[in-house]
C-alpha cells in the first residue's frame, strides 16, 4: 500500500490535470447538495409564531401537556414534507454516487465528464439499498455495545480487550464497509450484498489504515465547520479526499487478493 503522503500527492496531481478540472465538478456537486439542504430545511421548518409560542408555552405551564403535544402536531411539517425530504435524501446519494464514479474515471483517465454526475441514476435503486443495507448493519452493530457480556461470550471474548485497535463495533462496520459503495459504481452489474461482501474482504487488515487516513483530514474537516467559511473549505475538501479516497480505493483493487462470488453470512 502506498503510504498516505504518496496517496495525497497524487491526488493533488489529478486534481491539478484533470480535464474536466476535477474542482470545478465538484462545485457543481457542492451547490447540488447546498440547493438541496436549503429545500430540506424549508420543508421541515415548522412555521411557529410568537403567538403559536406564547399558546404553547401556555398549555405546557398550565400542566395540559397532552395539548401541548397536540398544537405541536397540528403546527409541525405534513406528511409529504418528510417523503419529499426523503426523496430529495435518495436523490443525492444517487448523485453521490455519480460523483465517485467521476472521480474513479480521472484517477484511471478514462473520459470523466460532467455527465458522470447523473450516471448514478443508471443503478440508483442498487445504490438506495446499499446505503440502506450499511445503515442496518452498521446500527446492529453498533446496538451491540449494549450487551458486552453477550458479545465477549460469543465471538469477542478476546477482541474486546483491544480497545486501541477496535474503539467500538459501529465504527469497524463503517469502515467494514467503506469500500462497497466504490465496488458498486465500478461494476454496478453486482449486488448491493455482493458489494458489502467485497467490501469486507478488501477492508481485512486496513480499517486501522483507513481510519488514520481519515484522521489526517481531521485539521480540513474542523476548518470546514466554520459558519460561511467552510463552505469555501469544502471547495478545495471535497474534491482532495474523495481523490484521495478513490485512489486508496485502487490500490485496494489493484493489490487485494480476495474471493469474489463466496456467500459468506458473516457480515
Amino acid at each position: 500500500m502506498p503510504d498516505r503522503s504518496a496517496l495525497k500527492r497524487n491526488a493533488t496531481e489529478k486534481i491539478r490535470t484533470s480535464n474536466p478540472r476535477v474542482i470545478t465538478v465538484a462545485l457543481v456537486y457542492l451547490l447540488l447538495s447546498l440547493l438541496v439542504n436549503l429545500l430540506s430545511s424549508r420543508l421541515l421548518s415548522i412555521n411557529m409564531t410568537d403567538a403559536d409560542a406564547a399558546r404553547y408555552l401556555q398549555y405546557y405551564a398550565e400542566g395540559n401537556y397532552e395539548y401541548a403535544l397536540r398544537y405541536l402536531d397540528i403546527i409541525a411539517p405534513p406528511a409529504t414534507s418528510y417523503f419529499l425530504d426523503t426523496l430529495l435524501t435518495v436523490v443525492m446519494s444517487i448523485v453521490g454516487a455519480g460523483f465517485i464514479l467521476f472521480l474513479l474515471n480521472t484517477a484511471r483517465s478514462n473520459a470523466p465528464c460532467f455527465g458522470n454526475l447523473l450516471d448514478g441514476f443508471g443503478f440508483g435503486l442498487k445504490v438506495v439499498i446499499l446505503n440502506i443495507l450499511e445503515a442496518v448493519f452498521i446500527g446492529l452493530w453498533s446496538m451491540l455495545l449494549l450487551f458486552p457480556g453477550v458479545i465477549a461470550y460469543y465471538r469477542y471474548r478476546f477482541a474486546l480487550y483491544n480497545l486501541c485497535e477496535n474503539p467500538g463495533l459501529g465504527v469497524i462496520a463503517y469502515y467494514r464497509y467503506s469500500q462497497a459503495i466504490y465496488i458498486l459504481v465500478d461494476d454496478p452489474t453486482k449486488s448491493p450484498m455482493q458489494c458489502i461482501r467485497e467490501s469486507k474482504a478488501m477492508m481485512a487488515g486496513h480499517k486501522v489504515e483507513l481510519f488514520a487516513l481519515d484522521l489526517s483530514f481531521l485539521g480540513w474537516y474542523l476548518l470546514s465547520l466554520i459558519p460561511m467559511f467552510g463552505y469555501a473549505v469544502r471547495v478545495w475538501t471535497v474534491p482532495y479526499i474523495g481523490m484521495t479516497k478513490t485512489l486508496y480505493f485502487e490500490a485496494l483493487r489493484s493489490g487485494a487478493a480476495y474471493t469474489r462470488d463466496t456467500f459468506n453470512f458473516d457480515i
